[in-house]
């Protein structure tokens, strides 16, 4: 039993681009890139990427638990 042992199936997307594009998103979501955010928001909204392969890549991420909690962070 480790960490991130977690039942996960083993389907690729169907666009690796689109969750890659989905893992980015996640990634600035978490550490507040709001630059980021809106660049990905803009070619989504193109409609030229897989919404269900972004999502995944996005689940992928957020699935992750974060290294340090950021409660108490003034001492």
């Amino acid at each position: 039993m480790g960490l991130f042992n977690r039942k996960q199936n083993d389907s690729t997307p169907a666009d690796p681009a689109a969750a890659e594009l989905g893992r980015e998103y996640a990634i600035a979501k978490r550490h507040g890139d709001r630059k980021t955010v809106r660049r990905i928001t803009r070619e989504l909204s193109n409609g030229t990427t897989n919404i269900d392969s972004f999502e995944a890549g996005q689940r992928g991420y957020d699935d992750i638990p974060p290294a340090y909690p950021r409660r108490n962070r003034r001492r």
